[in-house]
């Protein structure tokens, strides 16, 4: 039997030593484990600006906004949770996260627009939400229903809505004064007809030598631009583009034809720009050069924040919802969504991405007020009217329109719409020739599966 000595005072005192380092060595170990989430989005890349800013309250745009949540999250968070954005460019951002989700490379939350989430389902890569989401505290019921219809699809919840945003006319209020379409109060007549469209037109033209629209039109992006007041004036007319099934467009009904005759009517007069891109047109209006601008809710800060430049050509400015010129009122409106994808998380990544998405859910107002579009918490929605010019578009979660989620390849029927519209505009085809070519691409379009 081997003999067992008491231990000293020295070999007490070392497995003591020992024991409180492998102690603090195992605390150190568990801090310095962190869970990290990939964070697809697009919103652009400001570094420059917003590389370091936590204060959420002074930035502005959405790339700026959505950078400095991401950092003051990363920096706040006491759940040792790092977010790692991923930016993809927003043009090719459906074809990129696609082809790395063939590539087994998912993240663990992406941006969605709803209108594009209705494919996304069908192809089973992005999964139902709503248990993560009241898992995570979020109050479902506090969806506007706008914003609840776009992350629905078949009775489930795919996707924690992030805003919503419209098409907008906004307006260079001096040259409609200098035109005499104002109001007692000063405010800018709305046209109820395309037939006073065209007659405050030309007024404009006529007084102030400017064209009435500005509208980017000649860069692939800028299709969306045409398709968004299309899609506005189909549905005021309540027509529809699918009366046969959402397997089947329709270009030859009558309400289709005016939306597109609006188009041809202004760029017959020369009552809206031609060959223009986004740089142009944003540029354009600043500048003076033209008395509305057609573009979306996004813009209405840049705008006020230009017109208040001494040296701008946008002396007065202001935002109105695009107008009933048909039968009842009815905009175009999309939302912006964060998704989790089929296979992009395991137990812990999915608990961090719920925390993730809490954090983002409380900073909904703070997104809206910096990035420009509306909340999607029916308790944020009084406070931000009185965020200035907003309270012009406050009805566009009661009034915005959509299409069903059943409508397949949506952006590429916005693409199309688009740059057949386009082509009238700059006089490349005869209106008569873009809705037969439209007819043929849409059929072309929903012949894929």
């Amino acid at each position: 039997m081997p003999m067992r000595w008491p231990p000293t005072r020295l070999t007490k005192r070392l497995l003591a030593t020992i024991a409180l380092g492998a102690a603090a060595f195992a605390t150190s170990a568990s801090a310095q484990q962190k869970t990290e989430i990939a964070f697809a989005r697009f919103f652009g890349a400001c570094d420059a600006d917003y590389g370091t800013s936590q204060d959420f309250a002074k930035a502005r745009g959405e790339c700026g906004v959505m950078t400095t949540l991401v950092n003051h999250f990363n920096a706040t968070n006491k759940d040792n949770i790092v977010v790692k954005p991923q930016i993809i460019e927003w043009g090719p951002y459906y074809q990129q996260l696609t082809a790395r989700i063939a590539a087994r490379d998912i993240p663990t939350i992406a941006v969605m627009h709803t209108s594009q989430i209705g494919d996304f389902i069908r192809s089973r890569i992005v999964e139902p939400i709503e248990d993560d989401l009241k898992a995570a505290g979020i109050d479902i019921a506090d969806i506007t229903p706008q914003a609840k219809a776009g992350v629905t699809y078949d009775g489930k919840v795919y996707a924690m809505p992030w805003d919503t945003h419209s098409w907008l006319w906004h307006v260079n209020v001096g040259l409609f004064k200098q035109a005499g379409l104002v109001d007692g109060e000063g405010k800018p007549i709305m046209p109820k007809t395309v037939d006073e469209a065209l007659a405050q037109a030309k007024a404009i033209k006529e007084k102030t030598g400017k064209p009435y629209i500005i509208m980017a039109s000649v860069a692939p992006g800028d299709s969306a631009n045409a398709t968004r007041g299309f899609w506005t004036m189909l549905y005021t007319q309540n027509g529809n583009l699918f009366p046969q099934g959402f397997d089947k467009a329709n270009f030859s009904t009558p309400e289709v034809r005016a939306a597109y005759e609006f188009y041809e009517k202004m760029a017959k007069e020369g009552y809206i720009t031609k060959g223009l891109d986004g740089a142009g047109g944003l540029g354009g209006f600043i500048a003076g050069n033209g008395a509305v601008y057609f573009t979306g809710t996004w813009r209405i800060d840049d705008l006020l924040n230009a017109a208040a430049k001494p040296e701008s050509g946008l002396k007065e400015y202001t935002a109105r919802i695009f107008p009933n010129m048909f039968k009842q009122d009815a905009v175009w409106a999309d939302n912006h969504s964060w998704v989790m994808l089929r296979g992009g998380t395991n137990p812990q990544t999915r608990k961090a991405a719920q925390i993730f998405l809490k954090y983002l859910w409380d900073h909904n107002f703070d997104w809206a007020r910096g990035g420009g579009h509306l909340p999607v918490r029916k308790s944020l929605l009084a406070e931000y009217a009185k965020l200035p010019e907003r309270a012009n578009v406050m009805r566009v979660p009661e009034i915005g329109r959509s299409l069903p989620h059943d409508v397949r390849r949506q952006f590429g029927f916005q693409a199309l719409i688009g740059e057949e519209i386009n082509n009238v505009i700059n006089g490349a085809k005869p209106l008569d020739q873009a809705l037969r070519d439209s007819q043929e691409r849409a059929d072309q379009l929903l012949s894929r599966r």
